[in-house]
């Protein structure tokens, strides 16, 4: 009889690559990993790890157990979510992964509302950009992650997530207060062909995004500086350095020296939760995903060229 255990240290190796990596993963010693594959060893009379310079790699043995593990493991996870749907207790541990403005505009209202509902619920949350967020939600080692995308280029979400939306957000340009365009109510983005920009760094989604539509109508965008933080980011702008996309979810204070305009056409955000979709049945989700969208609705500032409907933003 195969041990549970013993398959999830396994398939968290080959998850993570390295036995310390999977021993981090499961919040155990890297001790207590090498023993479960010595025993899984013993039990399959097979070898299943092979020395491979400083590390490990996996036989084909183990690969063979790495893939019916996947198949158990996803069969347990599912069995569990409907246990606790049966049961109905909002109840256990919750880790969610959110994008920075997610957390300052979303996650103090939905964690303080679950927190008064569902007092038996742990709540434990993780900052990162989607491009992280989504393979950890993947691997299971995220059960919640808030991400994002734009009208203008979708995310896509990996096979075996599932999602639903919490709120649109709209983006606002940041311009410098001497800046031709400051005292506009609302300017195209076309008309700030050949500007300076400030971003946040490669690989995010928002830079990534930025890039994509910029060179839309701007052959190669000038971006002058990258900062990941919004304060950052404006006091940039402050200083007359360049232009910034500006979310309005979780917007921190405007310093002197910045003129934010409203661009049209409207530069939209989705904001999304995704999760594994054998857990889709756990209350804890589904009371998540209620006090998330409560939370959009009213702390996502209203959209004034959209009268009556909620406002978004980008980062």
């Amino acid at each position: 009889m195969l041990d549970l255990d013993r398959l999830r240290a396994l398939h968290a190796v080959a998850t993570h690559g390295s036995v310390s990596a999977a021993a981090e993963a499961l919040h155990v010693t890297t001790s207590a990993v090498s023993q479960q594959l010595a025993k899984l060893e013993r039990e399959t009379a097979h070898k299943l790890l092979e020395r491979n310079g400083r590390g490990v790699k996996l036989t084909d043995v183990a690969w063979l157990l790495v893939a019916h593990a996947e198949r158990i493991l996803a069969l347990v996870e599912r069995a569990e979510a409907d246990l606790e749907a049966h049961r109905g207790v909002v109840a256990g541990e919750m880790t969610v992964a959110a994008f920075p403005s997610a957390i300052r505009g979303l996650i103090p209202a939905a964690l303080a509302a679950l927190r008064t509902a569902h007092p038996r619920l742990r709540v434990r949350v993780h900052e990162c950009d989607p491009a992280e967020s989504l393979p950890l939600t993947s691997r299971g080692d995220i059960d919640l992650a808030i991400v994002q995308d734009w009208n203008n280029e979708p995310l896509p979400v990996p096979e075996g997530l599932a999602k639903g939306m919490i709120c649109e957000d709209v983006a606002d340009v940041a311009l410098p207060a001497d800046h031709p365009l400051a005292d506009r109510d609302v300017v195209a983005l076309t008309e700030l062909a050949g500007d300076r920009w400030i971003s946040s760094t490669p690989g995010s989604i928002c830079c990534d995004w930025l890039v994509h539509t910029l060179r839309s109508f701007d052959n190669e965008p000038r971006i002058d500086h990258m900062a990941d933080e919004f304060a950052t980011q404006l006091a940039l702008v402050a200083g007359g350095l360049g232009n910034a996309i500006l979310p309005r979810l979780g917007r921190c204070d405007i310093p002197e020296g910045v003129r934010l305009v409203a661009l049209r056409p409207a530069l939209i955000r989705r904001v999304f939760a995704v999760w594994r979709e054998e857990a889709a049945r756990r209350p804890a989700i589904c009371a998540a995903l209620d006090a998330l969208r409560a939370a959009g609705r009213r702390d996502v500032p209203a959209d004034p060229r959209r009268p009556g409907g909620p406002a978004t933003g980008p980062h």
